[in-house]
């Protein structure tokens, strides 16, 4: 069996309305935007990593009342994150959270979806996503 390349990664999420979230994935998360498609909007996260948000009204899959997906996104700055996040108020900010792999928090975006963003403390298993 031949392996297929992998260029990228892309995870999209469904809104009922992408121009009420765009400005907190734009703004307040700082994601640069790739490509507007009107229907969807592509952020990078980082490298090859990338984020959409689309239109569930008219995408593949439809939006829907309650979200059971997270977007995590991995970064050395979790407590600068943490305050600036704080600082504006964003919904469900959680404390920072010390687990057995990560440093971590939870919040949601203005639609309700699940957003955390950690640091792996372990540099072993840091290095696994390098």
């Amino acid at each position: 069996m031949t392996t297929l390349p992998k260029e990228c990664a892309i995870t999209f999420f469904y809104y009922e309305d992408i121009l009420a979230v765009a400005p907190f994935y734009e703004e307040v998360l700082e994601l640069e935007l790739v490509l507007d498609q009107g229907l969807a909007r592509i952020y990078r996260i980082a490298g090859n990593a990338y984020f959409g948000i689309v239109d569930g009204n008219k995408g593949h899959i439809k939006h829907q009342p309650k979200s059971a997906a997270l977007l995590t996104i991995v970064t050395e700055e979790v407590e600068a994150w943490h305050e600036k996040l704080k600082k504006i108020g964003v919904t469900g900010l959680s404390e920072m959270l010390r687990g057995n792999y990560c440093e971590h928090f939870f919040f949601e975006d203005p639609a309700g979806y699940a957003v955390e963003i950690q640091r792996f403390h372990n540099p072993e298993v840091a290095k696994l996503f390098k």
